[in-house]
């Protein structure tokens, strides 16, 4: 199937919109999206870092200004 959506006639707010309802459609099927074979690999080493105690963990507010310094 090939799907042709407008995007150079939506909003922002239009293709925001689409977006939630496409996250929305896949979430209710979990187990119908396949996971990279490199997230295993991701949480394998995250799991040795909290086993070592050697993770950081953040709050909300500290996660958000983590992100604004790495993209400034």
């Amino acid at each position: 199937m090939q799907l042709v959506i407008p995007l150079d006639n939506m909003s922002v707010s239009d293709k925001m919109e689409a977006m939630e309802e496409i996250w929305a459609d896949l979430s209710r099927n979990v187990s119908d999206v396949p996971s990279p074979a490199w997230h295993a690999d991701v949480l394998c080493v995250r799991e040795s870092r909290i086993s070592e105690g050697t993770s950081r963990f953040l709050d909300i507010a500290e996660a958000k200004q983590a992100v604004r310094e790495r993209i400034k």
